[in-house]
């Protein structure tokens, strides 16, 4: 077990602290500007599979209506998507909330991101490595691709990360990851959806091509 992880857990609270001020701002305006516009929840609450496949309820700003259909209609994700929620899409204001999740443990500000619950038995046993560590706000794969890469590629970012994570990378991932949101990279897979459904990886090995990239 790596030292670095108890230290890691002292620096993610200490770096939520010093963001909750800030973050409750934001937070709050996000909350008028959401319910000026579709007078619904909020606050988006739903449970993913965290270190060693605890079951956590994570916290997000709600970003989509609530509405599912449309005059029979199936809606899709970017169809969901209201004016304010592009906006806190893009800045990644939707993740803020997930501070709490820092506190209580259950999160870091960098790992791999908490996923599905109905994914982990679709999982294989190299995949499943990635929750060996706490999932994060931000992570390897959201830093090189984030839904811009097939669910192979994420996942193999991710045990890497499992594999080499240190202080000096999380630094780096930290440091990239503002690049991005402020470059506004990766955010949407498509024009349907903001990720595709995960249905099970065929052949694990079709991504490895790209690891030498990764370990750059």
């Amino acid at each position: 077990m790596k030292p670095y992880r108890y230290i890691k857990h002292v620096l993610d609270i200490l770096l939520a602290l010093i963001l909750c001020l800030p973050a409750a701002v934001i937070v709050l305006i996000c909350y008028i500007a959401i319910k000026a516009e579709t007078g619904g929840p909020v606050f988006f609450v739903q449970e993913r599979p965290g270190y060693k496949g605890k079951i956590f309820k994570i916290y997000k700003l709600r970003t989509m209506c609530v509405e599912t259909e449309r005059d029979g209609r199936p809606l899709s994700d970017m169809e969901r998507m209201t004016r304010t929620g592009r906006i806190i899409r893009k800045c990644s204001f939707d993740e803020l909330p997930q501070l709490l999740n820092i506190f209580k443990l259950e999160m870091s500000f960098i790992g791999p991101r908490p996923l599905l619950v109905s994914y982990l038995p679709l999982y294989t046993p190299e995949q499943s490595r990635r929750h060996d560590v706490l999932p994060g706000i931000s992570g390897w794969a959201q830093v090189n691709g984030r839904n811009e890469l097939t669910w192979e590629q994420k996942f193999e970012r991710d045990v890497w990360y499992v594999d080499h994570y240190s202080f000096l990378l999380d630094m780096k991932i930290f440091w990239m990851t503002i690049v991005n949101v402020l470059k506004r990279q990766g955010i949407n897979a498509g024009v349907s959806d903001t990720m595709q459904t995960f249905t099970g990886s065929c052949d694990s090995s079709e991504s490895r091509s790209s690891l030498p990239q990764m370990v750059r």
